[in-house]
Protein backbone atom coordinates (compact mmCIF):
# COMPACT_ATOMS: atom_id res chain seq x y z
CA UNK A 1 0.00 0.00 0.00
CA UNK A 2 1.43 3.23 -1.13
CA UNK A 3 1.16 6.27 1.33
CA UNK A 4 -1.57 8.58 0.91
CA UNK A 5 0.26 11.57 1.83
CA UNK A 6 2.83 13.62 -0.07
CA UNK A 7 5.28 16.57 -0.10
CA UNK A 8 6.74 19.07 -1.79
CA UNK A 9 9.93 20.34 -0.81
CA UNK A 10 10.38 23.92 -2.70
CA UNK A 11 13.48 25.08 -3.68
CA UNK A 12 13.77 27.72 -0.81
CA UNK A 13 13.88 24.70 1.42
CA UNK A 14 10.23 24.78 2.21
CA UNK A 15 8.55 21.74 3.15
CA UNK A 16 4.94 21.69 1.25
CA UNK A 17 2.05 19.27 2.61
CA UNK A 18 0.38 17.93 -0.99
CA UNK A 19 -3.51 17.30 -0.53
CA UNK A 20 -6.26 16.70 -3.18
CA UNK A 21 -9.63 18.57 -2.62
CA UNK A 22 -12.72 19.57 -4.03
CA UNK A 23 -12.92 16.67 -6.55
CA UNK A 24 -15.23 16.95 -9.48
CA UNK A 25 -15.92 14.10 -12.23
CA UNK A 26 -13.47 16.08 -14.66
CA UNK A 27 -11.18 17.80 -12.63
CA UNK A 28 -9.70 17.71 -8.84
CA UNK A 29 -7.98 20.81 -7.03
CA UNK A 30 -4.17 20.05 -5.13
CA UNK A 31 -3.62 22.28 -2.48
CA UNK A 32 -0.05 23.14 -1.05
CA UNK A 33 -0.61 23.48 2.58
CA UNK A 34 2.36 25.79 4.26
CA UNK A 35 4.37 23.79 7.02
CA UNK A 36 3.34 27.49 9.94
CA UNK A 37 0.01 26.10 9.44
CA UNK A 38 -1.03 28.87 11.75
CA UNK A 39 -2.95 30.59 8.74
CA UNK A 40 -4.27 29.37 5.32
CA UNK A 41 -2.47 32.45 3.78
CA UNK A 42 0.89 31.22 2.57
CA UNK A 43 -1.06 27.95 1.29
CA UNK A 44 -1.30 27.54 -2.66
CA UNK A 45 -3.40 25.56 -5.36
CA UNK A 46 -3.51 24.37 -8.68
CA UNK A 47 -5.97 22.08 -10.91
CA UNK A 48 -5.30 19.18 -12.48
CA UNK A 49 -7.73 17.70 -15.18
CA UNK A 50 -8.80 14.09 -15.77
CA UNK A 51 -9.70 12.94 -19.70
CA UNK A 52 -10.58 9.14 -17.57
CA UNK A 53 -14.08 7.63 -17.70
CA UNK A 54 -15.13 9.41 -15.16
CA UNK A 55 -14.96 12.91 -17.10
CA UNK A 56 -18.08 11.79 -19.22
CA UNK A 57 -20.60 11.40 -16.40
CA UNK A 58 -21.44 14.25 -14.46
CA UNK A 59 -22.37 12.48 -10.96
CA UNK A 60 -19.43 10.48 -10.97
CA UNK A 61 -16.37 11.75 -8.53
CA UNK A 62 -12.84 11.35 -8.87
CA UNK A 63 -11.26 9.53 -6.06
CA UNK A 64 -8.77 11.44 -4.17
CA UNK A 65 -6.51 8.90 -2.74
CA UNK A 66 -5.92 7.49 -6.52
CA UNK A 67 -5.33 11.24 -7.64
CA UNK A 68 -2.41 11.54 -5.25
CA UNK A 69 -1.44 8.64 -5.00
CA UNK A 70 -1.11 9.26 -9.22
CA UNK A 71 1.22 11.98 -8.96
CA UNK A 72 4.76 11.77 -9.08
CA UNK A 73 7.63 14.08 -8.12
CA UNK A 74 7.83 16.16 -11.45
CA UNK A 75 4.05 16.26 -11.57
CA UNK A 76 4.07 17.89 -8.23
CA UNK A 77 7.05 20.25 -9.41
CA UNK A 78 5.71 21.68 -12.25
CA UNK A 79 2.15 21.76 -10.60
CA UNK A 80 3.52 23.35 -7.44
CA UNK A 81 5.77 26.03 -10.14
CA UNK A 82 2.31 27.17 -11.96
CA UNK A 83 0.17 27.37 -8.38
CA UNK A 84 -1.62 30.41 -6.88
CA UNK A 85 -2.07 32.12 -3.92
CA UNK A 86 -5.31 30.65 -1.55
CA UNK A 87 -5.32 34.27 -0.45
CA UNK A 88 -4.31 37.85 -1.62
CA UNK A 89 -2.17 40.07 -0.51
CA UNK A 90 -2.72 41.47 3.43
CA UNK A 91 -5.24 44.33 3.00
CA UNK A 92 -4.74 45.91 6.40
CA UNK A 93 -1.27 46.98 5.16
CA UNK A 94 -2.43 49.69 2.64
CA UNK A 95 -1.81 49.81 -1.25
CA UNK A 96 1.75 48.64 -2.36
CA UNK A 97 3.77 52.25 -3.11
CA UNK A 98 3.81 53.43 -6.81
CA UNK A 99 6.93 54.57 -8.42
CA UNK A 100 6.54 58.00 -9.75
CA UNK A 101 8.80 57.90 -13.05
Amino acid sequence: MTSTKKTYTAPDGVTWNVIVQSPGSSNAMIVFRHPNGDSSRFDRYNWIISRGPESRSVTARLDTRKILEGLDAGTIMRLFQRSMPVSRKDPLKGPEPVRGD
